[in-house]
């Protein structure tokens, strides 16, 4: 029996959810397909989605229970418009058509009522599959076979848009990789065969990838996320926040919240409007989370632009975890048409400052702190690349408790442990168009398997060596439009084949081309290298550049 089509009446609970959500009329703004030229997903992507919370713990009645709370919390009119249901809800196997089998446990009037009823809400309605032969749950996936043969992508694609189907997850486990062919190849091909799906259907979907987080800390990543936009809005680039565990449910998670931040900030060269890093669920508020992590976490997401996916137990969460999720100024941060990744300014043993320019002459800033204790900071327009002269003032907005600082050149705040402090400001005239200013930073060969933000990035220093990043005025750096490197007065420079700092002239030897992959590229081609991201003291050479190698691979202010 087709679990799709054979539908006797619905369920009670679908049934009253689709009254529900007709008789009060509600919509959320976004629904509509693309208009005026707009690419899909032209902001970042915002939602809910069961997995980091549920895993495969969930039936339909928890989807459309967290859909429901997601219109009652208001949740959904601050733009968490979708839901999607992630892996385990289909079977292992498909139907005689070769059709995807919903799971008659989990869905026993099939997928399309409750599909029917997140739209009936004015939600968007998202499904999870996987590019390879099963998903990582050991279920159907879209791929080609394991050993070869015929792939269900335009076959699955056609399923889903039957469904109405709004946003799709591709998930990247067991993709088949042929005798000869290599990991990267398989997998463009597959989500290069997705995306073709997808047009082909014709359904306005938003695709989100996973494909570079199975590459995280091997030199094909930077390939894989220089690919992944071709064929997606949004891509997972790295390891999955923590899941929770309903056996220990206070255990702590924000420790993961971090990992995947400092993975994800420096890859801001990735990303564009319409192309968005995803550095995985926003759990803030759930089980393990703290309200101080919970501020840091969106602030965090936000300052990167990162999409904000919801992953918790929506009925669970306190009134002040969602107003904090609901914060209309810091989403307006997140959802800010430029779309641009905060420049990490300055990072030492405890604490991270961002900044990122926004729309309409405003910028944000925030504090992070890492440590167990609060900190207390002040910060000067000129940490920020503005003018550096008395007349420089800004106009600041602290965008947790509303207060408004009016004409100031400093910015002060007492940071709680874990938590995270955010303004929006907009300098006055004289403080100028400030410049890129911040620190340059080279991810640690083997870091990723730590999983410790500490040790993952280490900074470049005015000196010529690479080390643990201090937050010293050495590690401050700006980026000059004509391509040059300075700190501290002076330009960093190629001489007599080794690097320099010289006065900054408009030598050629000063001139530094940044690519997509990461290298910094001198006038005559050689590449800035460390002698070893990992070593305690790494000085700098010039050297033939090299393909992904993790000692040529560098992020700049942005």
């Amino acid at each position: 029996m087709d679990v799709r089509t054979s539908r006797p009446h619905l369920p009670s609970f679908i049934l009253m959810t689709l009254l529900v959500a007709m008789v009060c009329g509600m919509t959320i703004a976004g629904f509509a397909a693309p208009r005026n030229g707009k690419p899909l997903a032209a902001t970042p992507p915002m939602g809910w989605n069961d997995w980091a919370h549920y895993q495969c713990d969930f039936t339909a009645q928890t989807i459309l229970t967290n859909a429901k709370q997601l219109v009652k919390s208001g949740l959904a009119a601050h733009g968490y418009n979708t839901v999607t249901i992630d892996d385990c809800w289909m079977q292992k196997d498909r139907d005689a058509k070769g059709d995807l089998q919903v799971d008659p446990q989990r869905f026993p009037q099939g997928m399309k009522p409750v599909a029917q009823a997140i739209h009936a809400m004015g939600l968007k309605f998202g499904i999870y599959e996987d590019a390879g032969y099963e998903t990582c749950g050991k279920f159907a996936g879209s791929g080609v076979p394991d050993g070869g043969g015929s792939d269900h992508f335009l076959q699955d694609a056609r399923l889903f848009a039957s469904w109405g189907v709004d946003y799709l997850k591709l998930d990247g486990c067991n993709v088949y990789v042929p005798a000869g062919g290599t990991q990267a190849d398989a997998y463009r091909k597959a989500y290069a065969a997705e995306s073709a799906a997808l047009k082909k259907v014709g359904r306005p979907t938003v695709f989100s990838e996973s494909a570079p987080a199975y590459f995280q800390g091997t030199p094909d990543w930077y390939d894989v996320l220089s690919w992944v936009r071709d064929y997606c809005q949004l891509w997972r680039e790295g390891t999955d926040v923590a899941t929770f565990d309903p056996a220990k449910p206070d255990r702590p998670r924000f420790h993961s919240v971090l990992w995947n931040y400092s993975y994800n900030l420096p890859l801001g060269r990735f990303q564009k409007p319409g192309n968005w890093n995803d550095a995985d669920f926003i759990i803030g508020g759930d089980d393990g989370m703290s309200l101080a992590e919970t501020r840091s976490q969106l602030a965090l997401w936000s300052m990167m632009s990162a999409p904000l996916i919801l992953s918790s137990d929506l009925e669970k969460l306190s009134s002040e975890a969602i107003a904090i999720l609901s914060n209309k100024a810091v989403l307006a941060v997140d959802q800010d048409p430029l779309g641009k990744t905060a420049t990490l300014v300055r990072r030492n043993q405890i604490m991270d400052v961002l900044f990122k320019k926004l729309s309409g002459g405003s910028y944000a800033i925030t504090v992070l702190d890492r440590g167990p204790s609060p900190i207390q900071v002040e910060l000067h327009p000129a940490d920020f690349g503005f003018s550096a002269n008395s007349g420089c003032r800004l106009e600041a907005r602290d965008l947790w408790s509303g207060t408004n600082q009016s004409a100031t050149s400093t910015l002060e705040a007492n940071v709680a442990s874990h938590d995270t402090a955010i303004w929006r400001i907009r300098p006055s005239s004289s403080c100028g168009t400030p410049t890129r200013t911040g620190t340059i930073v080279m991810i640690a060969v083997g870091s990723h398997h730590h999983e410790f933000i500490d040790h993952y990035t280490r900074c470049l220093t005015a000196s010529g060596i690479v080390e643990d990043c201090a937050g010293t005025s050495a590690e401050t750096w700006t980026m000059t439009p004509s391509g040059t490197l300075k700190s501290g007065g002076k330009c960093l420079a190629v001489a007599d084949s080794k690097t320099a700092m010289q006065a900054c002239s408009a030598s050629k030897a000063q001139h530094w081309k940044y690519t997509l992959l990461g290298n910094l590229v001198s006038a005559d081609g050689a590449c800035l290298t460390a002698s070893g991201p990992d070593d305690q003291s790494a000085p700098l050479s010039i050297s033939a550049c090299g393909h992904n190698q993790p000692d040529q691979i560098w992020s700049l202010p942005n």
